[in-house]
C-alpha cells in the first residue's frame, strides 16, 4: 500500500508539472532524434569509406615496397582491389545505404512493437514491471505510474463495492429489530385495551423511537442509491449563510439538551454566499450530526464561520469563508483519519444505533463543499476532532 501512495504522489507531481503535456511531445521528439540520426550515419559512413579506402592504398602501397613477389595472393587481390576501386566503393556504399536506413526504419517499427505489447500489459494485473528500450525510458515510466494507479483504482473501487455490500446486509439486519420492536408495542397496545395511560404512553412512545429508527435506516439506503446512481448538480443563489447556519444550530438544541451537550457558536453576522443552499445545509447537518455522535457526554460543540477578506477595503466581497466545527471525543487514529471522507466508511464498526450510519455523510458533505469551489478537511488530537470548511466567496 504505501509502494501504491507513493506512486499516487508521483503521478500528481507529474500532473502539476506539466508532465503530460512533455509526454504527448515524446513521439515528435523521438522521431527527429531518430531521423537525426540517419542523417549523422549517411554522412559519417561515407566519410568512414573514404578513409578506409585511403589506408587501403597506402597499405597497398607499401607492401609494394616490401615485397616484389607478384604470385602472392595478397599482391594479387590488392592489384585486384586497386584496380576495381570504384567499384568497390559503389558496392560499399550502396551496401551502408540500404543496412542503414534498413536500421533506422526498422527502429521506430521495433518501438511501436514494444509499446503494443506494453499497452496490452496495462490491463493485465501482475507484479512484474513494463519494460521497454532506453531510448523509451520516459513512456516506460508513465505506463508503469498509469498501470499502477489502474490497480490501484480498481483495488479501491473493489474495496468501496466490499464496504457497501457489507453494508446493505447489515442495514438489512439492523431493520430486524426496530421493525420487531414497532410490531410487538403496537400488538400490546392492541391486546391490551385497558392499560394504563401512563403504561399506554410509554409504549407509545418505545414505538415512536423505534418507527424513527427504521425511517433512518431506510434513508440511508435511498442514500446510497444516489450517490451511487446520480451525480450532485448545485442550484445557485445567493443567501444569508449567516442566518441559516444560525437557524442549523437553533434546531439542534433540542438533539444537544437531550445528549446532554452545549453549544458554543462564534458566528459572523451579515456574510452572504453564492451556493446551493441546500446542499450546504446538508454539509453543516452532516457535521453537526458526526460531532455530537461522537462528542463525550456534558462537553460543548464549538462552531464558528467568519469571512477573511482578501482585498484592504472591507467593502470588497471578495475571500473565502471558514467554517470550523469542533467537539471533544475519542482521538481518531491517524489512519482512520485519512479514510473519514471515504463512501461507505465509517468510525464506529459495531453498527450501534447512536452512531452506526451508512458511512455516506462525510463523503457527500465533500463532494458538495467540492462542487462550491471549496475545500473540507479533518484534524484530531488531545481528544479533540476539528472539521474545517473553506468556500470561496462568489461575486456571480
Amino acid at each position: 500500500m504505501n509502494k501504491l501512495l507513493n506512486i499516487k504522489q508521483k503521478l500528481k507531481q507529474l500532473k502539476s508539472a506539466g508532465d503530460k503535456k512533455h509526454l504527448s511531445s515524446y513521439g515528435k521528439r523521438t522521431a527527429v532524434q531518430i531521423i537525426f540520426q540517419y542523417a549523422l550515419s549517411i554522412v559519417i559512413y561515407p566519410i568512414g569509406c573514404f578513409f578506409l579506402f585511403i589506408l587501403a592504398t597506402n597499405g597497398y602501397v607499401a607492401y609494394r615496397k616490401i615485397t616484389h613477389d607478384e604470385s602472392s595472393i595478397i599482391f594479387w587481390f590488392a592489384q585486384m582491389f586497386r584496380d576495381t576501386i570504384l567499384i568497390w566503393a559503389i558496392l560499399a556504399g550502396v551496401l551502408g545505404w540500404v543496412i542503414l536506413t534498413y536500421h533506422f526504419i526498422g527502429k521506430p517499427l521495433h518501438y511501436l512493437d514494444e509499446l503494443i505489447a506494453a499497452a496490452e500489459m496495462l490491463s493485465v494485473p501482475g507484479e512484474a514491471p513494463i519494460s521497454l528500450s532506453p531510448a523509451l525510458k520516459e513512456v516506460q515510466d508513465s505506463l508503469n505510474l498509469a498501470r499502477e494507479q489502474s490497480l490501484r483504482n480498481a483495488m479501491l473501487a473493489k474495496e468501496a463495492e466490499q464496504r457497501k455490500n457489507d453494508l446493505i446486509v447489515y442495514l438489512a439486519h439492523d431493520l430486524k429489530t426496530p421493525l420487531t420492536s414497532v410490531i410487538g408495542y403496537l400488538t400490546l397496545l392492541q391486546d391490551e385495551p385497558q392499560i394504563s395511560p401512563e403504561l399506554r404512553a410509554r409504549y407509545t412512545g418505545i414505538a415512536l423511537e423505534k418507527a424513527l429508527r427504521l425511517e433512518d435506516l431506510i434513508n440511508e439506503f435511498f442514500d446510497i442509491t444516489r450517490f451511487n446512481l446520480t451525480s450532485l448538480t448545485p442550484e445557485y443563489q445567493r443567501i444569508n449563510l449567516s442566518r441559516m447556519i444560525e437557524q442549523v444550530v437553533n434546531e439542534f438544541i433540542p438533539i444537544l439538551s437531550e445528549k446532554e451537550l452545549s453549544w458554543k457558536p462564534e458566528i459572523q453576522p451579515g456574510v452572504e454566499l453564492l451556493c446551493d443552499p441546500g446542499m450546504l445545509e446538508r454539509v453543516f447537518d452532516n457535521l453537526i450530526r458526526n460531532a455530537v455522535n461522537y462528542s463525550y457526554p456534558h462537553s460543548d460543540i464549538f462552531l464558528s464561520m467568519k469571512q477573511e477578506q482578501d482585498a484592504v477595503s472591507e467593502s470588497d466581497t471578495s475571500g473565502q469563508i471558514l467554517i470550523t466545527v469542533r467537539n471533544c471525543g475519542k482521538t481518531i487514529p491517524p489512519d482512520k483519519l485519512e479514510r473519514i471522507f471515504e463512501q461507505f466508511f465509517r468510525l464506529d464498526s459495531s453498527r450501534s444505533s447512536s452512531t452506526g450510519g451508512a458511512g455516506l455523510g462525510l463523503a457527500i458533505s465533500k463532494e458538495i463543499v467540492e462542487l462550491h469551489g471549496g475545500t473540507v478537511t479533518a484534524a484530531s488530537e488531545n481528544e479533540s476532532i476539528t472539521f474545517t470548511i473553506k468556500l470561496p466567496v462568489r461575486n456571480s
